[in-house]
């Protein structure tokens, strides 16, 4: 249900504001994998989450792009 109402929430953002949050996260993913490689992430499964997201937000980007186009 978390995934849903996340997805749910960047429907609602506009194009500028997707890609303000693509540069959030992919500043979270390094941050993680920096702990990763100095052994202090707990949680590896938070790599995944978050590359995952990166990904939906770049589907979401583009689909907006699209309609815009049209």
């Amino acid at each position: 249900m978390r995934v849903k109402e996340y997805v749910k929430s960047l429907n609602q953002k506009s194009i500028d504001e997707l890609k303000i949050e693509l540069v959030d996260m992919k500043k979270r993913l390094f941050n993680l994998r920096f702990q990763q490689a100095t052994n202090q992430l707990k949680n590896t499964s938070e790599i995944k989450m978050v590359r995952k997201n990166i990904a939906r937000i770049q589907t979401l980007i583009t689909q907006k792009q699209r309609k815009a186009e049209e």
